[in-house]
């Protein structure tokens, strides 16, 4: 029998093809829920302009890069800082680079309005109801609604609804997630990690595979760590790094799954700005995008708090913790050392703060860069590589002092279980969206910390539950349609 989430994207389909747009906001890039605890929720809003996305086989712009003397450079000269952009848009006649911006295939213009969340326990009549909100033009018309009081362990229905300004509710985007387990709850929870999804590479029409494979196991949440999207080619100014969430956001498989699964978003370096990237980074390269406007688009397009590193706890017998990797490090390129950093000092001690507070019986890192690796020798941007070997020691070696403590780590575009030669500590590298994103290691080499390796898209699922022997963590890597490629069993030791 097909998925929901199948199904889901055929009724779409037939919308896009069908749809007459009409004068009133409507939720075309969907809704996102996030930051989910035991007790509270952030609802993702975003008013647009018409029902869905500018279809597939509308216009995408073109970039090409000129060099100091004013040179067309070849394409495989990309990413060098000296190059200057010069975005066109063939096929498209506008008065603006937003409004060309607005015609690309993907494109989801905002429009104003006002939002409120109706929310329910499901099973139970009665809907509770935030106040009517409105979207803010200056932030992409997103408006982000906070939901608290809520019940631990419990499974909601929420109801999120768009009106124009003080007009009647006329449009509305239904769907549902659960709560954690209260922190003394034995109870088993299961999440799934992802990275590295490149509109490009999607495979399917419609999106990506991954997500009709994920709603089969029924997650309690999803975790995206990290490169959500591609802002290297094409983002060369703030529309058009909107319009890459726009894209992403309304294809089909996406715009169902994030409506009815808890999400935690993390960011890299693509989705910030570009490959590698960290504050002060001088480059041409993006044109007129910046380093601060990445940050701040992020947290524009994404369910946030108040803090892109936090920690939550699921039950007894799980807490997760998510760090920051752009917003406070050190340039790649200084020296090595005790002053150089990925996390900052702040950051790090909270870490160690949070970590030692927890009496979770597993405790599991979610990094959106490696942490043991083994990664590529020409890489320099992450805890694995020689240039962040103190700070990357110094995190390994707490970690591994910590029972029931494991590494998960995006970025990489392979899947591997490894094991840190030094301390034992055991990383697991969840893999890109795709098959037609996986590269950057050969299969035929294999290191002696690899204790899985495998060159293929897909995502890692992890199961936290009880058995006769006491608590257990299942690790499974599974391919894009879902297939179990292979499984580790760990429990406290």
């Amino acid at each position: 029998m097909p998925s929901k989430t199948t199904l889901a994207v055929l009724a779409l389909s037939m919308l896009a093809a069908t749809c007459a747009w009409a004068e009133r906001p409507y939720f075309a890039t969907g809704i996102r829920i996030g930051e989910v605890d035991a007790t509270s929720a952030i609802i993702w809003t975003r008013l647009t302009r018409d029902a869905m996305a500018v279809p597939a086989g509308a216009p995408l712009p073109v970039v090409e890069y000129r060099n100091e003397d004013g040179e067309i450079v070849p394409e495989n000269n990309r990413r060098d800082p000296r190059l200057t952009p010069q975005v066109s848009f063939p096929g498209i006649e506008a008065a603006s680079h937003a409004e060309a911006v607005a015609q690309l295939e993907g494109a989801a213009p905002g429009a104003p309005g006002e939002v409120r969340v109706r929310y329910r326990a499901a099973g139970t009549e009665e809907w509770s109801a935030t106040e009517w909100g409105a979207v803010d033009p200056e932030r992409d018309f997103t408006l982000q609604v906070p939901l608290s009081g809520l019940a631990p362990g419990t499974r909601y229905e929420i109801e999120a609804e768009a009106r124009e300004p003080g007009g009647a509710p006329d449009s509305a985007a239904a769907g549902g997630f659960r709560t954690a387990p209260a922190a003394e709850a034995e109870q088993a929870v299961r999440f799934v990690v992802s990275t590295c999804q490149d509109y490009p590479d999607r495979d399917l029409p419609q999106g990506f595979k991954i997500y009709g494979a994920i709603e089969k196991l029924d997650p309690d949440f999803f975790v995206l760590a990290g490169d959500i999207l591609y802002y290297d080619r094409l983002a060369k100014s703030i529309e058009l790094a909107r319009w890459h969430w726009h894209r992403t956001f309304s294809l089909p498989t996406n715009l169902y799954f994030h409506r009815h699964v808890a999400n935690y978003f993390m960011k890299d370096d693509h989705d910030t700005l570009v490959n590698d990237c960290w504050p002060g980074m001088e480059t041409k390269f993006m044109g007129d995008f910046t380093f601060e406007q990445g940050l701040d688009v992020f947290r524009e397009q994404v369910p946030m708090g108040d803090s892109t590193y936090r920690t939550v706890r699921w039950g007894k017998d799980l807490q997760i913790g998510m760090v920051e990797g752009r917003d406070f490090r050190s340039p790649n390129d200084l020296p090595d050392g005790p002053g150089k950093t990925i996390w900052g000092a702040e950051q790090l001690a909270w870490f160690k703060r949070t970590v030692e507070e927890s009496d979770a019986t597993f405790r599991v890192l979610i990094s959106p860069t490696p942490i043991v690796g083994p990664d590529r020798g020409t890489k320099n941007d992450n805890h694995a590589n020689r240039g962040f070997t103190h700070e990357g020691n110094l995190v390994r070696e707490f970690i591994a002092s910590q029972p029931g403590m494991v590494v998960v780590c995006g970025d990489r575009h392979w899947q591997y279980v490894s094991r840190d030669k030094a301390t034992g500590l055991r990383e697991f590298s969840c893999g890109p969206a795709s098959n037609e994103h996986a590269n950057g290691w050969k299969e035929d080499d294999r290191r002696p910390e690899h204790e899985y390796l495998n060159v293929v898209g897909g995502f890692l699922s992890m199961h936290v539950s009880r058995d006769a022997n006491g608590p257990l963590l299942q690790a499974r890597h599974h391919d894009v349609d879902g297939a179990v490629l292979n499984e580790t069993v760990l429990r406290r030791e």
